[in-house]
């Protein structure tokens, strides 16, 4: 199960992304709640697939363990 762990990261690659182009449009002075939604989501879905994959992983570990 390791492509788990690189969409993990490519939630946080858009994250960084957005982040930004939050900052270069807030530095023209246009809109960019778009991006903010984007970088919110992503970043609570960087860390809820990471909490479970690791709850996942612990699991398969105990069940080998038997």
């Amino acid at each position: 199960m390791k492509i788990l762990k690189y969409t993990e990261f490519l939630y946080l690659a858009v994250a960084i992304i957005s982040l930004y182009k939050i900052y270069t449009l807030w530095s023209a002075g246009e809109d960019f709640i778009l991006f903010v939604f984007f970088a919110v989501v992503s970043i609570g879905m960087f860390a809820f697939r990471r909490h479970y994959r690791i709850k996942f992983e612990k699991r398969q570990q105990d069940n080998n363990s038997k």
